[in-house]
C-alpha cells in the first residue's frame, strides 16, 4: 500500500483516559513520526499534534481508536502525494 503523509490535531480535555490514549499511541508508533504536547492550563485543554506516515488504512484505524475516547477532539489531514 501507498504510504501518506499526515497530520493528527488532538484537543483533550479530560484526564480519566490518559493511560488508554497512550496505549493506543504505542500500538501505533510505526507510523508516527512525532509529536508534539501543548497545556493550555488557564483552558484546561491540552493541545496534541502527531506527524505521521502510514496507509490510509494505518492512519484511519488509529484516528478511529482516539475518536473513541471520551474527552478527546480527533481531526486529521493528509497530503495528496508524496510531492509536496
Amino acid at each position: 500500500m501507498e504510504k501518506r503523509i499526515g497530520s493528527i490535531l488532538i484537543l483533550v480535555t479530560g484526564k480519566e483516559f490518559i493511560a488508554e490514549f497512550n496505549q493506543i499511541l504505542s500500538s501505533h508508533s510505526s507510523i508516527i513520526i512525532g509529536r508534539q504536547g501543548i497545556p493550555l492550563r488557564e483552558r484546561s485543554i491540552n493541545v496534541i499534534s502527531l506527524v505521521v506516515e502510514g496507509s490510509t488504512d494505518e492512519i484511519g484505524a488509529l484516528t478511529g481508536q482516539l475518536g473513541r475516547l471520551k474527552g478527546l477532539r480527533v481531526r486529521s489531514v493528509m497530503a495528496r502525494d508524496q510531492a509536496l
